[in-house]
């Protein structure tokens, strides 16, 4: 169905060389960006000549794309994710989602207790517009230190 992301598990993709702590490799995002069109594209019954027409890419630069093999710049990604009736965001946060059980994420102590750091009250599914969202009142105004380390994430 045009304009939705299938619920699918990553295909397989090649993980990177480098691996991080742990001992597991953390996947190239091409191979998890090109997957996700993929199954995208697949879900909706579409063919790589079809989505590649309407995107105005040449059907073999789409298939290296789906399979990893180039790093598409934002506005060929934004290109197909409309052809595919998709928002470029909707991509970004589905890679994110894919890629959040291999990473790990560990918060500093000492900025938790502060009240630096806290969980979002309010979180917007896959196509909510964030703008929507009453994400002021969930922010905080962070005490940083030297040595602290502040992540922000979209």
């Amino acid at each position: 169905m045009p304009g939705t992301l299938p619920d699918v598990v990553p295909d397989g993709a090649t993980p990177s060389p480098r691996s991080r702590a742990g001992g597991r490799a953390e996947p190239l995002l091409r191979h998890v960006i090109g997957g996700i069109l993929r199954r995208a594209r697949l879900a909706q019954g579409r063919t790589l000549v079809d989505v590649a027409a309407a995107a105005r890419v040449s059907t073999a630069y789409l298939s290296e794309v789906e399979r990893g093999r180039k790093e598409a710049s934002s506005e060929v990604l934004a290109a197909v994710c409309g052809a595919l009736g998709l928002r470029l965001v909707d991509l970004v946060a589905r890679t994110g989602e894919e890629l959040r059980p291999l990473a790990p994420v560990r918060v500093l102590s000492s900025a938790r207790e502060r009240g630096a750091l806290s969980a979002p009250r309010h979180v917007a599914p896959v196509g909510e517009p964030v703008r929507d969202l009453p994400v002021a009142e969930t922010l905080r105004r962070p005490t940083a230190r030297a040595g602290d380390v502040l992540l922000l994430a979209a």
